[in-house]
């Protein structure tokens, strides 16, 4: 079987504390569209299976990648290298390959998104160069958890972009009136700190997912039962590089049968097989498997922390 080297991209067990020195001026998202007072549509591009918006900050355009998987908001340290040694993190962050070292913070003093102002955010800063040499863009950081979390967002991979409605406390939007399309079902999920988890199964099987927007490809445990492998048709390796920069090789096929309920199931979704056991130590809790890039490219879905519900929207039909 032939190998690729592909970025497997997914943070996570990144704790956040504010930090006392480093404020960072505005980030702006200079193509985002002003739909109304709380709501704010950004669009975004693929880079490989990453959704990237572009961004400006301290004067330098780039990209920040969406990933419901960091905890954080993160920064490439590449770019942003005044650090002060106290502001080393102690504690080290988790990935999917290993821990990532010689973590930062920088406090954000503003995050203006249009009418969204979020203060005293705080960022980890962390190397990413060898994704940026890998994409071939220049990455500034990571959105995450604690900047999504006040927001349902839908994610439109069939427009490639992003909208952003402010919630309440309780995760209704102040403003009823957002979306032209119809949510034509919904799925209710558990937070396991800043992580989504949904039960599903396949062939029968009950297993438990984590739904992550910088997964590239979807994963599943090589531990679990033997009918749920059944499904899961081997194509090639990959080799994978993971937020440390340390490479394994996968095998990679089809997972065919995956369901979420008796409404929502998926056709076959590219992913990889892999030993989950350091990811369900950063998350705290058991994974049977990812759902990344492949979900959401078969279903357009809107993010609810607050009520821990999934909405889905169809895609338009296709006539042709």
């Amino acid at each position: 079987m032939p190998k690729l080297y592909i970025i497997l991209f997914f943070l996570c067990n990144i704790n956040v504390s504010l930090a006392n020195n480093g404020v960072i001026n505005p980030i702006k998202f200079y193509k985002a569209e002003t739909i109304n007072k709380h709501t704010t549509r950004i669009p975004f591009k693929l880079v490989d299976h990453l959704i990237v918006v572009e961004a400006k900050l301290l004067n330098q355009k780039g990209n920040f990648i969406i990933d419901t998987g960091s905890e954080s908001m993160i920064l490439n340290k590449v770019h942003f290298s005044d650090l002060y040694e106290n502001q080393r993190k102690r504690q080290t962050a988790t990935g999917v390959l290993n821990s990532v070292e010689d973590r930062y913070e920088k406090q954000i003093k503003e995050f203006i998104l249009h009418n969204f102002k979020l203060e005293n955010k705080t960022s980890d800063v962390i190397n990413l160069a060898h994704i940026e040499k890998t994409k071939k863009i220049k990455i500034l950081g990571i959105i995450g958890y604690n900047i999504l979390k006040d927001y349902e967002v839908f994610i439109d991979m069939y427009l490639n972009q992003i909208t952003l409605t402010k919630v309440d406390d309780i995760g209704n939007k102040l403003n009823k009136n957002v979306y032209l399309e119809k949510i034509v079902d919904s799925l209710d999920f558990n937070l396991k700190n800043h992580t989504i988890v949904v039960n599903g199964s396949v062939n029968n099987q009950t297993l438990r997912f984590g739904i992550d927007t910088a997964a590239e490809f979807n994963q599943i445990n090589k531990s679990v039962n033997k009918k749920v492998l059944k499904y899961f048709i081997p194509k090639k390796r990959l080799t994978l590089t993971g937020a440390s920069n340390r490479r394994i090789e996968v095998l990679a096929g089809k997972l065919h049968r995956v369901k979420l309920s008796k409404s929502i199931y998926f056709g076959p979704m590219l992913t990889v097989l892999t030993n989950l056991s350091k990811m369900n130590e950063a998350f705290g809790t058991h994974l049977d498997g990812i759902l990344g890039y492949e979900f959401f490219a078969q279903k357009r879905v809107i993010i609810n922390y607050k009520k821990e519900t999934l909405y889905f929207i169809n895609y338009p039909l296709n006539y042709h």
